[in-house]
């Protein structure tokens, strides 16, 4: 008999010649006739997990529900095992994501409520934030609409605070470029946020170590104060 995988990190392995199958899990449900799971069917694995849901030739294959040892539970679809289509999972820390699924992957568009109570919506690859997408920050307020890379700011982005707003454009999760202010008043003011140029000193002992250097923040540059106007990303 072969052990199949899991949620918990087994993976299809060769045939065990000298242990039956209810040494790894405990199945109750629906087979073919080959004696595949197949159909409905509950699993408790050896690692204390559960699985209760719908099964295709031996895998985890439609809607089903998973129950994880440690109190992180997903509720969605399937396919050959891994996550895939639409589900809900719940994490052990209270957070939370509902959306899509690619390869057991957080891919395609869903909602994550983290567990300091932030929450993003918007555009996913590869398990992190990548798109167009907004974030609130619960403890502000503040509310990041805009471009993500990898999990991070970059691109065209509208940051909205209690009483005024940002628009320009961020990269590597800092404004960079041409941008500006616009505050409730009915006013605005236009910018540049410019990364100053690090200064090293030139004259340093050969035997001294350098320390790291600390990230440079960039700073905003003033031009104008206008009353309001419209603006696009690719503005100068």
């Amino acid at each position: 008999v072969s052990l199949l995988s899991d949620e918990a990190g087994f993976s299809q392995a060769q045939p065990f010649n000298h242990f039956p199958l209810h040494v790894f899990q405990e199945y109750d449900g629906d087979r073919n006739s080959e004696g595949e799971r197949h159909g409905f069917g509950k699993a408790l694995l050896p690692n204390g997990d559960t699985y209760e849901g719908e099964y295709e030739r031996g895998l985890r294959n439609g809607n089903g529900t998973y129950r994880f040892k440690n109190g992180a539970l997903y509720t969605g679809n399937y396919l050959q095992n891994k996550k895939h289509g639409k589900g809900v999972f719940f994490y052990p820390d209270g957070s939370k994501y509902a959306g899509d699924w690619v390869d057991d992957q957080r891919q395609g568009y869903g909602e994550y409520l983290y567990a300091n109570g932030d929450t993003y919506t918007g555009e996913w690859a590869n398990n992190v934030r990548h798109g167009q997408g907004t974030y609130v920050y619960k403890d502000t307020g503040s509310k990041y609409i805009g471009h993500w890379v990898n999990g991070i700011q970059e691109g065209p982005a509208e940051l909205i605070h209690l009483n005024h707003r940002f628009l320009g454009k961020f990269l590597n999760g800092k404004p960079l470029g041409r941008a500006k202010f616009v505050f409730d008043i009915g006013c605005e003011q236009h910018g540049e946020y410019i990364q100053p140029v690090e200064v090293k000193e030139i004259e340093k002992q050969e035997e001294e170590e350098e320390e790291p250097a600390l990230p440079v923040e960039p700073k905003w540059k003033a031009s104008e104060i206008t009353t309001l106007t419209s603006w696009s990303p690719h503005d100068e």
